[in-house]
């Protein structure tokens, strides 16, 4: 995608100008952001994936403002019939397991890898849906089949509806509405209310979700990794305290000992580079429910285009490419081929021939990892996506 180029999917703004006008800064309801799109997979196949242990879906029921939640796997039998009113399958992380997911959650790689999360579909019955909410990330709302009213606003009145198992607001009151058909989409900030409710049944929603990590999160994620990367020197220092007086009051914490401490992790919270690394390690890794097949990579990597698997994060800096929570130092033209695979999820085949032998074999690691896979340059399309 072309960022200075107007695009329908975001009502005729550039990626650089919903950037600038909209991101974390308020809605955009665009008509036919995607005119004529498909649900990425039927609601047989839907509610089949919901039976998986490997998939992270929930049943939401709400009868006479009674709220219930159900958490997967959810067999068949636990759902309720489609005719049923008030009732909305949820199933997380699509783009895991169907490729039409990762298609359409690529389109919106405007946005850093780094902030993209997953997507998400919603099934609901006529009047399903999860009640009045406000999120904590941005989230691209895309219709796909049926319809939904949304209702928006941005109150401060956050107080939730206590004893239900969802986090309702308690004095939703919304300022906007609009109904969304097939194409439609709505992009909201974090912070803004929002209720979805399905009008007739049948109704698939896309949720492009964008992962916002708390800062105590992510510091507590990227120092834990930056400790379990260091190796200690063989000769790491040990407290020594010559000069300690008796203690008449054994119980007190000597100052000396917190400055070493103080010291320690000085040296840790100072290297940068370590950071940095840790930071691309924390971010590429993987979801927990995500499993990779190991494969024998039979491809000649001369005649042969390579893609990232759909379950695949990769990223990089400006001294490191990462992939699936690993890091690796590069430079020179191995590291602006590697980037162009992280940046287009594929690399040509030429681009393989001029890796050097030592990215070439990396390459061939991950083949046989499953985080990529080959497709010979004369092949009439597919390839393998686990």
């Amino acid at each position: 995608m072309q960022i200075d180029e107007p695009t329908a999917l975001l009502a005729g703004l550039s990626p650089a100008q919903f950037m600038r006008r909209h991101w974390q800064k308020k809605p955009l309801l665009v008509r036919q952001a995607l005119p004529g799109v498909r649900p990425p997979l039927s609601r047989a196949a839907l509610f089949a994936l919901a039976t998986s242990e490997a998939v992270e879906s929930r049943l939401v029921t709400a009868v006479a403002e009674s709220w219930a939640l159900r958490h997967g796997p959810l067999p068949r039998h636990a759902l309720p019939l489609v005719s049923t009113r008030g009732w909305t399958l949820l199933v997380q992380g699509l783009d895991l397991h169907v490729d039409a997911a990762r298609a359409l959650l690529d389109r919106f790689r405007f946005v850093p890898e780094a902030r993209l999360d997953d997507l998400m579909v919603s099934w609901a019955s006529d009047g399903g849906g999860v009640g009045p909410h406000v999120d904590s990330y941005d989230v691209f709302l895309l219709q796909v089949q049926g319809r939904r009213r949304w209702r928006v606003s941005h109150q401060r009145d956050l107080a939730l509806r206590p004893g239900v198992p969802l986090k309702i607001l308690q004095r939703f009151a919304p300022t906007d509405e609009w109904v969304l058909d097939p194409g439609d989409m709505l992009y909201l900030p974090p912070g803004w209310a929002h209720d979805g409710v399905a009008v007739g049944g049948d109704c698939m929603t896309c949720s492009i979700g964008l992962r916002a990590p708390a800062r105590g999160e992510l510091a507590r994620a990227v120092l834990q990794r930056a400790l379990d990367e260091t190796e200690p020197p063989d000769a790491d220092p040990l407290y020594r305290d010559p000069r300690q007086p008796a203690a008449d009051a054994p119980a007190h914490i000597p100052p000396a000992l917190l400055a070493f401490a103080t010291d320690a992790v000085a040296r840790l919270t100072g290297d940068r580079e370590a950071l940095a690394c840790a930071l691309g390690e924390v971010l590429s890794e993987p979801e927990p429910r995500v499993r990779f097949d190991d494969v024998d990579p039979a491809a000649d990597l001369l005649t042969a285009t390579l893609h990232l698997d759909r379950r695949s994060r990769m990223l990089y800096d400006e001294r490191h490419v990462f992939i699936n929570g690993e890091s690796y130092r590069a430079g020179g033209r191995d590291a602006r081929a590697m980037r162009r695979l992280a940046d287009a999820r594929a690399l040509d085949a030429a681009s393989v021939a001029r890796l050097s032998d030592e990215a070439r074999a990396l390459i061939v690691e991950w083949l046989r990892a499953g985080w990529l896979y080959a497709e010979s340059d004369s092949a009439a399309g597919g390839g393998r996506h686990g």
